[in-house]
């Protein structure tokens, strides 16, 4: 049996003998079924059709590596693999994977824990965690509608819960019930850094974050919902914010780049 992976997000789903007939993530009003109809693919067509995964070390972070696929699949996110004393952690997943891909996470150290910012970006998490030996993978329990592929590697949490010594899921809420970001202690150098995915989403002038319910749809949310982001985020230290693509980066003063950000959508929203 095949567990099949919706080519418009991303996301694989339970193992069957036939695809679902529609994508559970991609029927709800934060997503889309693809423009040509709901269309499934497998790891091995995926394979068989020259897919490939790239690892790239993240420029000013030596524990902070970045995995994409190529050519581009899904939304395009990228997975964020952060090295710690204690063991490795992945942030946010993707949907392919391969012997050679594992080949080069385990020598980076193997994997001791995932999690994602939001189902949007599980990609085929429950695939990375069979293939580092049932690595547990930290989902929110208000979520839980939303895992398209069940498994005994699921971990659920609530509020906030550290994974490893110095990395801490937090459930910001906003995008989703149960978006989330990763704090990370020592990034930057020891002064912080926050691995956001779309839970806080770093825009074009990556001088400022925003906040949505759909991005592609372009839905908004409320201003109590971004007042309850930057609550969440707020006891926590970090200079930088790392986004769900490559580059899509704040360098610096992070924290005040949320507050100042939350403080101009708020205004805009409320007119």
């Amino acid at each position: 049996m095949d567990g099949y992976i919706c080519k418009t997000c991303g996301v694989q789903h339970a193992e069957g003998t036939a695809p679902p007939e529609r994508c559970l993530i991609c029927s709800d009003e934060r997503q889309y079924i693809g423009w040509g109809g709901q269309q499934w693919t497998t790891l091995e067509e995926m394979k068989a059709g020259g897919y490939g995964n790239r690892l790239r070390q993240v420029e000013g972070e030596e524990s902070l590596w970045s995995i994409d696929t190529r050519p581009r699949f899904g939304i395009g996110q990228r997975a964020l693999l952060v090295k710690t004393a204690t063991g490795n952690f992945l942030w946010d997943c993707i949907s392919y994977i391969d012997g050679e891909t594992v080949r080069q996470v385990r020598e980076l150290g193997g994997l001791h824990g995932l999690s994602a910012s939001h189902p949007h970006f599980y990609g085929s998490i429950i695939e990375w965690s069979h293939a580092f030996g049932g690595a547990p993978v930290y989902l929110p329990s208000a979520d839980r509608q939303w895992t398209a592929r069940p498994d005994d590697s699921i971990e659920r949490y609530e509020g906030s819960r550290e994974v490893l010594p110095g990395l801490t899921v937090v459930q910001c809420g906003g995008h989703f019930d149960g978006s989330a970001v990763l704090h990370w202690s020592e990034g930057a150098g020891g002064r912080g850094a926050l691995l956001t995915g779309d839970s806080i989403s770093v825009v074009a002038d990556r001088r400022w974050v925003t906040f949505m319910r759909s991005y592609p749809n372009y839905i908004p949310l409320p201003a109590e919902a971004v007042r309850g982001i930057v609550e969440a985020v707020r006891p926590y230290r970090f200079e930088r914010i790392y986004g769900g693509w490559w580059q899509n980066d704040v360098s610096e003063d992070g924290r005040g780049v949320v507050e100042r950000s939350a403080a101009r959508y708020e205004n805009w929203v409320k007119g």
